[in-house]
């Protein structure tokens, strides 16, 4: 195995020239981590990942094992990356059509998760602590603190930032069992209130 001098690299792994790694960051077995990216501190990219150029990855995140991250795709801090999930950058891709210049950009919000085998359709955005159930298929914009489900997928709930489901009182208050944090949902919208149970 080797090490540089602010982040670990399996010795199998492959780094281009001209990208950019975070202190502490892990990257492990068979990675290509390629020129023009960007990946944060503290990260950990697991076997057989693929980050391609321009691609940004912020603080803290978490990439199982066989993902490929495409150009076009951006992910905030601490996402996490299910095994096997994919990204795409074009919406209609032919193999004798060059379409680079068509890349559709994917954002994916500060804590939110994507499940195993999950698919992003590119051009879509992923709010913050948003959950993406495994096998799922993005379509669309899904909301902060949404848990979705099934191909296509639909929203069938709310999670918390620990990813807990949310049960909401007929005043729209809701507690996660993990944390305490309390959650308001107000006109299809659920934020934090900033109050913890004692």
């Amino acid at each position: 195995m080797k090490t540089e001098t602010n982040y670990f690299a399996h010795e199998t792994a492959v780094i281009d020239a001209g990208s950019k790694i975070g202190e502490g960051t892990k990257i492990w077995h068979f990675s290509h981590i390629m020129s023009g990216c960007e990946i944060g501190e503290n990260g950990n990219i697991g076997q057989n990942v693929v980050v391609s150029p321009q691609v940004i990855l912020g603080r803290n995140v978490k990439i199982q094992n066989n993902v490929s991250i495409y150009t076009g795709v951006i992910c905030e801090d601490d996402v996490f990356l299910g095994p096997s999930m994919v990204f795409t950058n074009v919406i209609n891709p032919r193999s004798f059509i060059i379409r680079k210049k068509e890349y559709k950009t994917t954002l994916v919000r500060k804590g939110a998760s994507i499940g195993a085998n999950a698919t992003i359709i590119c051009g879509n955005e992923i709010g913050e602590y948003a959950m993406i159930g495994a096998g799922a298929v993005i379509t669309k914009q899904v909301l902060p603190y949404a848990l979705v489900v099934g191909n296509p997928a639909k929203q069938i709930g709310w999670v918390s930032k620990y990813g807990h489901r949310l049960q909401f009182d007929t005043h729209g208050i809701s507690f996660c069992p993990e944390s305490g944090e309390k959650y308001v949902l107000k006109n299809n919208h659920v934020e934090p209130a900033f109050s913890n149970l004692i």
